[in-house]
């Protein structure tokens, strides 16, 4: 691990944050086999708080380490077959979710996509394509709204909540000095918007949830693996450290915060 003082000083500063009132909570994890969200669930479940962890899944074939974890902790994992490409899935994800515990207190939108099969970062216009650019925009921004739209009933009026999407910061348009990446970037520019209105809406329907989103530094994931050379080693996080970066700027979070876009060491990034 890393020594928190090499970090730079957070802009969010220690205050009264809802969700450390809770003594049980219900969480759910959107990702949840692989990098942050595996991540996640794990960090999770050290917290005796945690009742039940929905966790969501695309493929059996790679969710092997999440069928473990729900078999060390048959009482407190759910696993949820779960497309964000498919509004029917979020849909049934939702009821069940509904159905086994009535509230939701945390939700962690942990799915991304930025290389797969044949889709990689655009250098230029030239490489654009309209399919590889929609698939980008429908697993990175449109499936967090979709999620947003139908767990917006589970978070209770009264009762402390988080959504926290996974957001980067190459989908800031106020630091983007390098170009490149079209779709990655726009995007996670589209995500940062999408839970900013989210966030509008939220506050109206059930105030007491905080929604944020969040950029985790470059992790040492299979999302990044192919551009981790020019990485410094101090710049490339675990993914243990990520979370525990993460879990530090979601527990200073109160609700004035709700809507902002965060970096791991809490400072607050230009849309």
């Amino acid at each position: 691990m890393y020594s928190r003082g090499v970090f730079q000083r957070s802009e969010i500063t220690k205050g009264e944050n809802l969700l450390q009132e809770l003594t049980e909570i219900n969480a759910l994890i959107v990702g949840a086999t692989q990098g942050i969200g595996l991540g996640f669930v794990r960090s999770l479940l050290l917290d005796t708080r945690v009742k039940k962890l929905f966790c969501s899944y695309r493929q059996e074939a790679t969710a092997g380490e999440l069928f473990k974890l729900r078999a060390d902790h048959p009482d407190r994992v759910v696993c949820l077959n779960l497309d964000v490409t498919e509004e029917a899935d979020i849909v049934s994800a939702a009821k069940t979710i509904k159905d086994g515990v009535g509230i939701l207190h945390l939700a962690l939108y942990c799915v991304g996509v930025l290389h797969e099969g044949e889709l990689a970062p655009e250098k230029s216009l030239r490489d654009l394509n309209a399919p590889d650019l929609l698939y980008s925009f429908h697993v990175n921004s449109v499936g967090a709204a979709l999620v947003a739209k139908h767990l917006a009933t589970l978070f209770d009026r009264r009762t402390p909540g988080l959504f926290a999407a996974i957001s980067a910061k190459v989908g800031s348009i106020g630091d983007n000095r390098l170009g490149g990446w079209y779709g990655y970037r726009a995007s996670k520019a589209a995500l940062n918007m999408f839970m900013k209105t989210a966030a509008i809406e939220y506050k109206r329907r059930c105030p007491c949830t905080i929604v944020v989103s969040l950029h985790p530094g470059t992790t040492d994931t299979r999302l990044s693996k192919p551009f981790q050379d020019n990485v410094p080693e101090e710049q490339l996080f675990s993914v243990e450290h990520t979370v525990e970066l993460l879990t530090d700027v979601m527990s200073r979070l109160k609700p004035e915060d709700s809507g902002e876009f965060y970096s791991w060491n809490g400072n607050r990034l230009p849309w």
